[in-house]
């Protein structure tokens, strides 16, 4: 008799900066209120940098971890993805080098990233950002490609599509075609950044303010669901999809003073991500 398949599983983690300078710069929440409000909004799990006191909180609320760092040197490696393993993490987020990286030190950086991950049995990913070596779609996706031509194997990658967004310059209907160009490279990874955006911006309001999803997000959950539709069409590593519905603090720049406030927004955009995973589940099962 046949197995059924296990059901793919989506994992949302919030990631902990939304939180920075919330409800307000003068009155930011202990790290301990944090974790309860993740908690409490149904969250899975969080990401930051690993420590003893966040491993103390991710047990203490019965949380998964999604670890994060940055690093331009191989010898920071080890400690790192160490100090991420150490509080847990499942998967580890890493912004790499610089954006004037020359890219073949930057696939030599990244050949050791890798040897370092499987050393630790960690689950890397290397994600595509801004102001780091993966800065546009072309440098990120040529380190890939030299990854693979020096050890025959797929780059696992966090494909932050909205860094990719904002250089191409896309009409909404465009998304999908535009950014969706390398599934491989999706597929081989389970994390992933779900930060709304459009064509010329790398973060737009969930909300309107006045309780109504804006039209910038609506036309971004177009997106989501095609990304979906590609990821449960691959190998599906470990069968869970780690997605960070993120949303930048006004501190950071990546949210403006007169937007919805950025945590209450990740919390609708988080329910609305839930309902497209559902509807995207529903429609593979169909029968054709």
């Amino acid at each position: 008799m046949a197995l059924t398949p296990t059901r793919p599983k989506i994992v949302f983690i919030a990631n902990l900066w939304t939180l920075v300078g919330h409800p307000s710069a003068q009155a930011e929440w202990s790290l301990e209120r944090k974790f309860q409000a993740v908690k409490e909004a149904g969250f899975d799990g969080v990401n930051w940098r690993g420590s003893p006191e966040i491993t103390s909180l991710i047990k203490s609320h019965a949380l998964r971890f999604s670890g994060l760092f940055d690093a331009g040197a191989v010898d920071e490696f080890a400690p790192l993805i160490r100090a991420q393993m150490e509080a847990g993490a499942e998967t580890i987020n890493v912004q790499l080098a610089d954006h004037d990286t020359p890219i073949e030190e930057a696939i030599q950086l990244t050949i050791q990233l890798m040897k370092e991950s499987e050393r630790q049995q960690a689950n890397v990913h290397l994600e595509v950002h801004r102001d780091t070596c993966t800065e546009t779609p072309e440098k990120a996706y040529a380190i890939a490609d030299g990854y693979h031509a020096a050890t025959g194997r797929l780059l696992c990658m966090n494909l932050d599509y909205s860094h990719i967004a904002v250089v191409k310059h896309l009409p909404p209907g465009d998304f999908s075609r535009r950014l969706l160009t390398r599934p491989e490279l999706l597929q081989n990874g389970n994390l992933t950044h779900l930060r709304p955006f459009n064509g010329h911006h790398c973060q737009v309001p969930v909300t309107d303010g006045r309780g109504n999803l804006s039209r910038e997000f609506e036309d971004y959950l177009v997106f989501v669901a095609d990304l979906f539709r590609c990821w449960l069409a691959g190998p599906r590593p470990h069968n869970e999809l780690w997605v960070v519905p993120e949303l930048g603090p006004v501190a950071s720049g990546y949210g403006i003073s007169t937007w919805p406030e950025p945590w209450e927004d990740c919390l609708i955009a988080r329910r609305e991500f839930e309902k497209v995973w559902h509807c995207v589940l529903r429609e593979s099962a169909a029968p054709n």
